[in-house]
């Protein structure tokens, strides 16, 4: 059957080709006709010029792509309340138990942190944890929420039986001191800022001294062992 009406739309052809037929009009309705289809059809053909024509741009170098926007996480800025050495101790908490070394701890590596501390958590209550801080609801903590554990914890913000109490409280990195600095009037806020700063400079002072020491000990001893080296040529 196929066959056949094909050689009959074939033979209907030729004939209206030949002249030997007249082609039929079809009525079309108006709502199927290309009346309506002509304006998508012209801003899909507009739209796809726009992108070739910057596309070409592109690659001829008269325009420079444009690069999303990436907001730089920077600790020591967000984190004021706590001092450089503070949030380093985080860090390499954080490291330490980021075993994947993808910037992130998921489940098991914090079931395994909490067992690390001797403060083993249910599967339930560790999710708990991760959900309490999880502000990104990606069911793992980055580095910053981990620093928001400690920012809840000095601030008195943790129930004392939760897991991320036992966390902080286990972790040998004392926020208590410090707290979170809250200035009730302007001018208080001012003076907290000139402090947070002169603190900030100075534990970067403190780090490059630190540095510079570590430094010159290796230089002594490298001369030392050149001197060993040359009492015995």
């Amino acid at each position: 059957m196929a066959t056949d009406e094909l050689s009959s739309k074939l033979n209907r052809r030729l004939q209206i080709e030949e002249g030997a037929e007249e082609p039929v009009a079809v009525d079309v309705p108006e709502h199927q006709n290309g009346s309506e289809e002509k304006p998508c059809a012209a801003n899909a053909d507009s739209e796809l010029s726009a992108k070739l024509l910057r596309r070409g741009e592109l690659n001829d170098g008269v325009c420079e792509a444009q690069q999303p926007s990436v907001k730089v996480f920077n600790p020591f800025t967000e984190f004021k309340e706590f001092s450089r050495k503070q949030i380093k101790d985080m860090e390499k908490m954080f490291k330490t138990y980021d075993a994947g070394k993808d910037g992130y701890i998921d489940l098991m590596e914090l079931k395994l942190m909490m067992e690390k501390l001797e403060a083993p958590q249910t599967h339930l209550g560790l999710k708990n944890m991760i959900k309490e801080v999880d502000e990104d609801l990606d069911n793992r903590l980055s580095f910053r929420e981990f620093l928001l554990i400690f920012r809840k914890a000095a601030a008195g913000e943790l129930a004392e039986d939760s897991g991320l109490c036992a966390l902080t409280r286990l972790s040998e990195i004392d926020v208590s001191t410090e707290g979170v600095k809250g200035a009730k009037t302007f001018f208080e806020a001012k003076v907290q800022a000139i402090s947070d700063s002169n603190r900030f400079e100075a534990e970067i002072r403190q780090e490059q001294e630190a540095k510079k020491k570590q430094n010159e000990d290796q230089k002594q001893r490298r001369a030392a062992f050149k001197e060993l080296q040359a009492a015995f040529k």
